[in-house]
């Protein structure tokens, strides 16, 4: 779902119900020539969509050593064109990934591509990661009509390098990922960045890290070097944001790897190498950062949890965003509302059971064939599968998982969206 709105199978033998032609045309489905699969699914028992003794049929395949892939089709459809949002026939239809780490040889980490500029498919960053499967992640900038459609909005944690940082929205939600132990975590992060001369210890806080400096309307027609008092920020770049950092009134400091000042200019805008990073500012702060920026400089992050215990950022560490928590260890919390946010739409949940399997999941929406599910249906589709924590990832148009690196579930549009990163599933062992 973007912001613009808010901002092949196997069956199991046991406890599935079985499939008929005729039952499998009314769920809007094919019946494929499919073979029993010994991996564990998610937790068996009906969905809680729609009315009771709605029909309901399962299939799973093992995909790899410890991972399974289970479809489920709820419901008689296909829906009336006009009832999608408020039918209580149906049909919906959800793909399940679940990984077991005591049994998979792999790892879950996230990706968010080539750069943070382009958006790219999440069937294009499962391959581009050479991954097994994964399912599109955090919410981004999204249009095509802005200059960084691929911008993340939310804390970005990749391999332990912080791209993105966390976002002032109470709603927004973090599932962070340990690779190297395949366990993962849901809550609220916090992010404090600064930077500090290290000859001086003269210091000066980081506002964001790779997204546009706000330039205050009286600073915007302002010629290179000259003053612009009104209230700026400092934002930092990686180079992983662009081919080049985005070009403005300000100053821009560019930072060779070993955090020593390479160059100084007095407007924004350049090329950043590989393992280089700079400092932008705007308004008021171009002269702080124009001062404290010589020499060699040491940027601070700290990323804090719920309980205020500061996260190490090691090179396991991975981390997306999304936008309300839907289980707190089994219990359903997600706010009761009536925006358009809240109703039904495609969506992206992600979480671990109690026993700390890994699910990812996409249930599909906006279509006759699947009627996508209310942000309270989704919690509640979360907790059936057997999830203990979980987290709404970006949904709508976005949603998408693909397996192999092939379109698993149907996206809500024509085609499969662009996306900002990915949670992906890599068959092997992690390596930093």
């Amino acid at each position: 779902m973007d912001l613009s709105t808010v901002r092949m199978l196997r069956p199991t033998r046991t406890g599935i119900v079985t499939v008929t032609a005729a039952s499998a045309a009314v769920a809007g489905v094919v019946v494929l020539g499919l073979a029993p699969s010994a991996s564990a699914g998610p937790r068996r028992g009906p969905l809680p969509l729609g009315d009771s003794g709605l029909p309901e049929t399962r299939r799973s395949e093992a995909i790899a050593p410890g991972v399974s892939l289970t479809r489920i089709v709820r419901g008689q459809g296909p829906a009336p064109a006009g009832e999608i949002g408020r039918t209580t026939k149906g049909p919906w239809r959800v793909d399940v990934l679940t990984i077991d780490p005591a049994h998979a040889r792999g790892h879950l980490r996230a990706t968010p591509g080539p750069d943070l500029k382009r958006a790219e498919p999440t069937t294009a960053l499962v391959r581009g990661a050479g991954a097994l499967a994964g399912i599109n992640a955090s919410f981004f900038s999204f249009t095509d009509s802005v200059e960084y459609p691929g911008e993340l909005v939310g804390l970005g944690l990749f391999g332990g390098r912080l791209l993105s940082e966390p976002s002032a929205n109470p709603a927004e939600t973090h599932l962070f990922v340990d690779a190297s132990t395949s366990k993962v975590s849901v809550g609220r992060f916090r992010w404090a960045g600064s930077v500090q001369n290290r000859r001086t210890k003269a210091s000066l806080g980081v506002k964001a890290v790779n997204r546009p400096p706000v330039v205050p309307a009286p600073c915007a027609g302002t010629p290179g070097g000259a003053t612009c008092t009104a209230a700026g920020e400092i934002v930092r770049f990686t180079h992983d944001f662009a081919p080049s950092t985005p070009p403005g009134p300000g100053a821009e400091v560019v930072l060779g790897s070993g955090g020593c000042v390479v160059r100084t200019s007095t407007a924004r805008g350049t090329a950043l190498l590989p393992g280089q990073t700079s400092l932008q500012a705007t308004g008021d702060q171009v002269a702080p950062l124009l001062r404290t920026a010589t020499g060699c400089l040491t940027h601070v992050d700290v990323l804090k949890n719920e309980a205020g215990k500061r996260i190490p950022l090691r090179s396991r560490h991975f981390a997306v965003s999304g936008r309300y928590r839907l289980l707190d260890r089994g219990k359903v919390v997600v706010p009761a509302g009536k925006s358009y946010f809240f109703g039904r739409h495609p969506r992206t949940l992600a979480g671990a059971t109690r026993d700390g399997k890994i699910i990812l999941a996409t249930i599909d929406g906006r279509r006759v064939t699947s009627v996508g599910a209310s942000l309270a249906e989704t919690a509640a589709v979360a907790k059936s599968l057997g999830l203990y924590d979980a987290v709404n990832l970006d949904g709508g148009g976005s949603t998408t998982m693909s397996v192999r690196g092939t379109l698993t579930n149907q996206p809500s549009g024509s085609r499969e969206r662009s996306v900002g990163d990915a949670l992906v599933f890599v068959d092997s062992r992690y390596r930093a």
